[in-house]
């Protein structure tokens, strides 16, 4: 059986020719591979460690498992598609929301494991039936406003948890940030949101040997003395160690929040897979249901040992984009470089030290960036938004998502926020089509073509997980 494990010297294993690329199946010499990977997993880190800090769950345990994923999905797809799967930041808003109902790390993990089963389902769906079930499903127009929806519904966190603890460098990385974003070329624009952590560490260590303790509220608690930058933690974490294992706990309320992202992720797996068979030159349509499945698999296997969930990652094809080097051979040393990480606590210690006022800066722009490529999802499938059938189902679903507008049923439960604003967008737009004259049903083009446009000069424009996804 080809598992995708065997590659062929591209050239002399040095430089490709100009214009050439390094396709999967090939590799360049191993010093340059394992190079290749550790550029990988620093692309992959802005994203990937702040989605758990954000979800409240252990960053080694986080990393790690985003190699072991990476793996999964490797093998899955016999080397064909090659991808890192990171962190998901689609779950941020969905932890935040089962920890407000009183939920544990157990219970979002429990909620997100759901979803990976749901993920898995539906990639062996597309593979017995096709892309067109998705899209029969899920057009763009609801694929859009439920990543919107998702994203938006962030914003309170932000403003209430994170950009009280320390708003002046809040608004400091923030700015620092989106002009790494914009300013920035090639490689380095693609870590800005790690960049963004580094300036908000320094500032933050800046400010406090300037100006001493600040008194502001620390975690969305109440008004306290506190360091900006407290490592206390790093000193006394061990060097070698293994992460922080728990179960997964089911609650039904916490995954009713949760499902609604199955969605968003089906859309991050189509697009990616769709922009590496555009560079790679390969018709990979028959490997988008493997790839979803492979996804869904490896966030079952994370959740259940108390990781968050992973999706392929925007950064890391952008990598590929710039070096025009798509060996599969590299990912493996980056799930390689990513399983190391996740035996030092001493590394998870100093993620978990992330200021809050630096995570308000990120936040902001990182939210509002999730956000936004609902809106990129609209743009790329053409949807008109002149017209009352898509536009009347989008609009109240993103406004109860938005606004975490609540439907109470009984005295113990109620849907509220994601999960009620995605099945109105959903079953808003399917009835009212069924009901719709005939003139304002408009064909829209189907998922096979592909939810994102590739520039060779740019990095594919769909999602991520950490635009940081992105993740």
């Amino acid at each position: 059986m080809d598992l995708g494990v065997r590659w062929k010297l591209h050239g002399d294993g040095r430089t490709p020719a100009p214009g050439a690329v390094v396709r999967p199946d090939e590799r360049l010499s191993w010093p340059r591979t394992i190079g290749l990977g550790a550029q990988h997993v620093v692309a992959m880190f802005g994203a990937s460690f702040v989605a758990p800090v954000l979800m409240g769950l252990d960053p080694n345990l986080a990393i790690m498992m985003s190699g072991v994923a990476t793996v999964i999905f490797l093998l899955a797809t016999r080397g064909r598609v090659p991808s890192y799967l990171g962190c998901s930041l689609s779950f941020v808003g969905v932890a935040a929301v089962i920890r407000a109902q009183g939920g544990s790390s157990a219970t979002v993990t429990g909620a997100v494991f759901a979803v990976g089963v749901v993920l898995f389902l539906a990639g062996l769906a597309v593979q017995r039936f096709g892309a067109r079930i998705i899209h029969a499903a899920m057009p763009p127009i609801v694929t859009g406003a439920v990543v919107m929806l998702i994203g938006f519904n962030l914003a309170p966190v932000t403003a209430s948890t994170y950009w009280p603890t320390d708003q002046w460098t809040a608004l400091l990385v923030m700015l620092f940030t989106g002009l790494a974003v914009v300013c920035l070329r090639g490689f380095w624009s693609r870590i800005a949101i790690f960049l963004g952590l580094i300036f908000g560490y320094g500032i933050s260590w800046l400010f406090d040997r300037i100006f001493g303790r600040i008194h502001s509220v620390n975690g969305g608690g109440a008004a306290v003395d506190h360091w900006r930058l407290d490592l206390s933690g790093v000193g006394k974490a061990d060097w070698i160690g293994l992460p922080s294992f728990h179960a997964p706990s089911f609650e039904w309320s916490a995954i009713l929040v949760a499902l609604p992202v199955v969605i968003a992720l089906i859309a991050e797996n189509a697009g990616h897979v769709k922009a590496v068979g555009e560079m790679t030159g390969d018709d990979l349509d028959d490997k988008l249901g493997t790839a979803i499945s492979a996804d869904g698999a490896a966030s079952m296997l994370s959740t259940a040992v108390g990781g968050p969930p992973n999706t392929t990652y925007s950064e890391n094809i952008g990598v590929m984009a710039a070096t025009r080097v798509y060996s599969t051979a590299a990912y493996w040393a980056a799930a390689g470089f990513a399983l190391l990480f996740g035996l030092c606590p001493k590394f998870g210690a100093i993620v978990a030290a992330i200021p809050g006022g630096v995570l308000g800066g990120i936040t902001v722009i990182l939210y509002g960036m999730i956000g936004l490529l609902g809106a990129q999802i609209w743009i790329n499938a053409g949807v008109d938004l002149r017209n009352p059938l898509n536009l009347v189902p989008a609009a109240a679903g993103i406004i109860i998502g938005v606004g975490n507008v609540s439907l109470k049923f009984t005295d113990n439960f109620s849907l509220s926020g994601i999960a009620l604003g995605t099945i109105v967008v959903i079953t808003g737009y399917h009835a009212l089509r069924a009901m719709a004259p005939a003139h304002l049903k408009t064909q829209e083009p189907l998922l096979d073509a592909g939810t994102s446009t590739y520039d060779e000069n740019s990095a594919p424009q769909d999602h991520d997980k950490g635009t940081g996804k992105k993740g």
